[in-house]
């Protein structure tokens, strides 16, 4: 449940705005403010059948989105690769401030630092 309640955060993140006013709105009722299908009924006036077609509707759409343009993916692979970016040029400062450097050592932080900046060029 908590990975699809994630996935569905993600989606409503990276496309969210794509969605038309009324799947923006019953999928940010439901997912965002934990409304049930028959609360949003009410309050609009409609069957809660209605109310769940729209909101698969908007999670159907943007998962059509993801599926072709896998933002959210590179994403997720981005974070990845600037984390161990960050963390190499940790370990260099780090070894800088103890003056415990060898010339090994650095070169390789410094291909790792390079392999992951090739990854976000690549993307």
């Amino acid at each position: 449940m908590k990975n699809q309640a994630y996935r569905m955060a993600m989606l409503f993140d990276f496309y969210g705005d794509l969605l038309t006013e009324r799947q923006r709105e019953f999928y940010d009722l439901y997912y965002n403010e934990d409304l049930s299908l028959s609360e949003i009924a009410e309050n609009y006036g409609i069957s809660r059948q209605g109310v769940r077609d729209v909101i698969v509707r908007a999670e159907a759409a943007m998962s059509e989105i993801e599926e072709k343009t896998h933002i959210i993916r590179r994403f997720h692979q981005s974070q990845a690769a600037i984390a161990a970016i960050d963390q190499a040029a940790d370990q260099i400062l780090q070894a800088v401030d103890t003056r415990s450097y060898n010339d090994a050592m650095l070169d390789g932080l410094a291909r790792t630092i390079k392999e992951n900046a090739a990854k976000l060029n690549q993307e």
